[in-house]
């Protein structure tokens, strides 16, 4: 369990819809998801597709509570992107951890998991596993 302050999400997308309409169905899904600081990081600062580092440094540091970053991402640009942030090592909040999760599936169940009160590890753990999923 977390020290009393949520794990932040930040769900980078090509999209800026793409990533808020994400955000907003995990907090739909996890009831609201209110004290669970979630938020999207898609497209480039002009509104195009694309992936911004310094739209994604923002949302890192918009949800940082002190509990760690978990960062998922869409496609393989919005993971280069953030690992280049990671590997730069000032531009992300300390414990920012770029989760390998399905984007959909992961989100709701990082943010569901956040919203339980999990740690950053158990909230990165939730949203990996949902490459098991099954759908049929």
């Amino acid at each position: 369990m977390s020290d009393g302050n949520p794990v932040g999400i930040v769900l980078v997308s090509h999209s800026a819809e793409v990533a808020a309409s994400v955000a907003a169905l995990a907090r739909a899904l996890a009831g609201g998801g209110e004290n669970v600081p979630v938020a999207p990081a898609g497209g480039t600062e002009g509104g195009e597709l694309g992936t911004s580092a310094e739209l994604i440094a923002a949302a890192a540091a918009s949800v940082d509570r002190g509990a760690g970053v978990a960062v998922l991402t869409d496609l393989g640009s919005a993971v280069l992107t953030v690992k280049a942030l990671l590997a730069e090592g000032d531009e992300l909040p300390p414990d920012t951890r770029l989760v390998d999760a399905p984007f959909v599936e992961g989100a709701v169940a990082a943010v569901v998991t956040a919203a339980a009160g999990a740690d950053l590890a158990a909230v990165e753990a939730a949203a990996a596993d949902a490459y098991t999923y099954r759908k049929v």
